[in-house]
């Protein structure tokens, strides 16, 4: 195909057929226990320079007690790739553990952005339906796909994507590269502790996610025995095999909220969007995660019963819902 434009930012290189092969080789197929906690799977699965990626935001079912630990194991050097980003940008750079960033949205707080460059760390945009569509390619093991937006716009020069010559039409077409990350980190619902999920409502690329990425730690809500699964195969959002640690995390997702259990602080955001625009990360990352032995510590001595209670009461469970 002919190459009209090419954004030019660096990209981790398509190889669907080495993915593949990773997989078929390291991808267990029996039924394993892999439950354990925050530090272990992160300890054991994150490793300094890998390319992370994780579902939604610290806003809405994020996986945030697996960031907090990856912030508290001091992690390295780490291309972090997010979607709807918010204030998670702003919070890893801070953490120290993020080597480029390569986002699809870094959310509306100038100085969180600022942040971020300043601290020299190389950002990449391609705009939060480009990273889910890269996400998607990895899951069918083809090298790119199509978009029909991007080309054109100024984020363009801020990815690896390019605009190419359709040989079908004859027209100009964005191709955006396929992206394999090195491990997933994705909050659900409910688990079990063979790694199978479910994930209610909505969602942006929790799968997706899942079966691009060579390793996967899940963290729920709930941890539920496996004959359940078995019983109602048709709610199973993630399947065991993609999987390779579960911990149980009531309330992993604070201070966002997770539908259905319980709502977001708001106190909580305002503290730290003031850390983020104050200049005043080292002392929120101090109090809310480096003086802290675990997430289970933090919600125990920072947070409290009391308001996690009152957490649970916005949540609007209805009905047949779980």
């Amino acid at each position: 195909m002919e190459v009209i434009a090419e954004g030019g930012k660096p990209f981790l290189r398509p190889d669907p057929d080495g993915f593949r092969a990773w997989v078929a080789e390291k991808k267990r197929r029996e039924l394993v226990d892999k439950l354990t906690d925050e530090a272990d799977a992160v300890r054991r699965l994150v490793s300094d320079g890998d390319y992370l990626v994780y579902d939604c935001n610290y806003l809405q079912r994020g996986p945030n007690s697996l960031l907090r630990e990856v912030i508290r194991q001091r992690k390295r050097n780490l291309w972090v790739g997010g979607k709807f980003t918010w204030v998670d940008a702003g919070l890893l750079v801070a953490g120290g553990v993020v080597g480029q960033v390569d986002v699809g949205f870094v959310g509306p707080w100038r100085d969180q952005w600022r942040r971020v460059r300043e601290s020299g760390i190389p950002c990449y945009e391609s705009g939060n339906l480009g990273m889910t569509v890269r996400l998607l390619a990895g899951a069918m093991g083809v090298p790119f796909l199509p978009v029909r937006f991007l080309g054109g716009t100024d984020s363009f020069y801020q990815t690896g994507a390019k605009v190419v010559r359709d040989p079908f039409t004859g027209q100009a077409v964005t191709l955006v590269p396929a992206l394999n990350p090195d491990v997933a980190l994705i909050h659900a619902h409910q688990a079990d502790r063979y790694g199978n999920a479910r994930v209610f409502g909505t969602g942006i690329a929790h799968l997706e996610c899942a079966l691009a990425s060579k390793k996967v730690i899940i963290s729920a809500e709930e941890t539920i025995d496996h004959e359940d699964f078995r019983r109602n195969p048709q709610r199973t959002t993630i399947p065991y095999f993609l999987v390779d640690a579960v911990v149980h995390a009531p309330f992993g997702g604070y201070p966002g909220e997770v539908q259905g259990y319980y709502g977001g602080d708001i106190d909580h955001f305002n503290e730290l969007i003031g850390a983020l625009e104050g200049y005043r990360m080292d002392e929120y990352l101090e109090k809310w995660v480096f003086s802290l032995a675990s997430d289970r510590e933090m919600l125990e001595k920072r947070v409290g019963l009391a308001k996690l209670l009152e957490l649970k009461k916005r949540a609007e469970i209805r009905e047949g819902y779980r």
